[in-house]
């Protein structure tokens, strides 16, 4: 609850500078609306702001699942099959070096307009974060804990599920923190490439017939969006890792333990 409140602290000191700025300097309307004329271009049209949101959202979900489960699978594979992971992750890393704006449009070509373009697009956004954080934690697991594996019975998978995994999953935690806010991103790209639904097809029409105050209310759900999904991977955190201390995964406990 204090983090939301200081979340809508900020949110109201940067809603009341934008609308000291307006004041000011009187910009025309189509350069930069007043927070009341966004506020208005949500109470013209609710229910079509409301229906693209889902759209949106969809794409999120499903895109989130879809590239976090290839990227706990990618790692799972570079930590069973350390030849195989020399020889991938190369290749991930110059996947991930070309320019989402690049892969957009073959995404688009390839899948089509609809929504499995947009989800692929969330998932290649949403994959590297996530593997790299998951293998360096299963990379990372104390010699010592291996070594004392080593002497028991346990086979090598045994050793990796039930030793690194647990282990890697505050690694994991970290990469999902880190992608989270990236998701929103790839499905609002994929839309602008080419859609007929969702908050980044809003906000391409409303530009093309200079309705800013409409691209800025799209652009405010998206940012709700992106916020609810950080907030939803903080609170899963600690259902991955029941066995970890209360607060561990909490952002002022990751700064201290920084510092």
């Amino acid at each position: 609850m204090p983090a939301v409140l200081a979340a809508l602290r900020t949110m109201l000191v940067l809603v009341a500078s934008w609308q000291a700025i307006v004041m000011a300097f009187a910009p025309p309307r189509y350069i930069l609306p007043a927070p009341l004329d966004v506020a208005a271009a949500f109470q013209r049209q609710p229910l079509y702001f409301f229906d693209n949101m889902l759209v949106t959202l969809a794409e999120i979900a499903a895109g989130f699942v879809a590239g976090t489960l290839a990227g706990v699978a990618t790692a799972l594979a570079i930590a069973s099959f350390p030849r195989l992971g020399r020889a991938v992750w190369p290749v991930v890393l110059v996947l991930q070096a070309f320019p989402v704006f690049v892969i957009a449009p073959l995404l688009v070509l390839w899948f089509g307009f609809g929504m499995t373009s947009k989800v692929v697009m969330t998932a290649l956004i949403i994959f590297f974060p996530v593997a790299s954080a998951f293998a360096d934690g299963l990379r990372r697991t104390p010699a010592e804990i291996v070594d004392a594996a080593a002497l028991t019975p346990a086979s090598h998978r045994q050793t990796l599920f039930l030793l690194r995994v647990p282990l890697a999953i505050p690694a994991l935690v970290s990469g999902l923190r880190v992608a989270a806010p990236l998701a929103p991103l790839g499905a609002v790209i994929g839309e602008w490439v080419g859609a007929s639904a969702g908050l980044g097809f809003v906000m391409v029409q409303a530009n093309a017939r200079m309705q800013t105050d409409t691209m800025f209310a799209a652009m405010a759900v998206i940012a709700v969006l992106t916020l609810t999904l950080r907030r939803a991977v903080d609170a899963l955190a600690p259902l991955l890792t029941p066995w970890a201390r209360e607060g561990e995964f909490s952002p002022h406990h990751q700064q201290r333990k920084s510092s």
